[in-house]
């Protein structure tokens, strides 16, 4: 821990998704180095952001207003018009490395961030995650439905090995 997430690919492409949106309000979980954070602000009337590690959230290379370190969203109360976030995403047997590692399927740990996420979003509102080809979409497409959202794929690019992809949740 406390070794923040430099921007890469999926970053970019998160990035590349908020250029396309603009509101009143907005939320990162998982802000890492304020990167995308920096840009909601740009975009959003008021924004904030999580993370779960202090030392990183106090040296962020991108220093943003509104910092809170929390699991996920658990430790916000208000509502907001979007929500995004760039989750490890990585399938991987355990969490070791809260950085990368998505646990069971890569859909372990954005799961966690959408349950903690959908009370915060506003009935009109929406949250943006990327994810991954390698990862279990399925089973995360299951949990949204579950909780009585709908998702959809909004943007896609492709890498190397994988396709990495916006996928956006509504509710019903």
């Amino acid at each position: 821990m406390s070794s923040e997430y430099t921007p890469a690919e999926d970053t970019f492409l998160l990035c590349d998704y908020i250029d396309t949106i603009s509101g009143e309000s907005a939320l990162e979980i998982g802000s890492g180095s304020g990167f995308v954070t920096r840009l909601l602000e740009s975009r959003f009337d008021f924004v904030a952001c999580t993370d779960i590690d202090h030392t990183v959230l106090r040296n962020q290379t991108h220093a943003t207003e509104n910092r809170i370190c929390c699991n996920a969203a658990d430790a916000i109360h208000y509502k907001f018009d979007v929500i995004v976030s760039n989750p490890p995403y990585l399938d991987t047997k355990t969490i070791r490395f809260l950085d990368t590692d998505g646990g069971c399927g890569g859909v372990q740990v954005p799961i966690i961030f959408l349950r903690s996420a959908v009370p915060l979003l506003h009935m009109n509102g929406h949250i943006a995650m990327v994810m991954s080809s390698l990862s279990r979409y399925d089973l995360f497409t299951q949990e949204a439905s579950g909780m009585g959202l709908c998702s959809e794929i909004v943007m896609r690019r492709h890498l190397f090995f994988e396709d990495i992809y916006i996928v956006r949740v509504r509710h019903l």
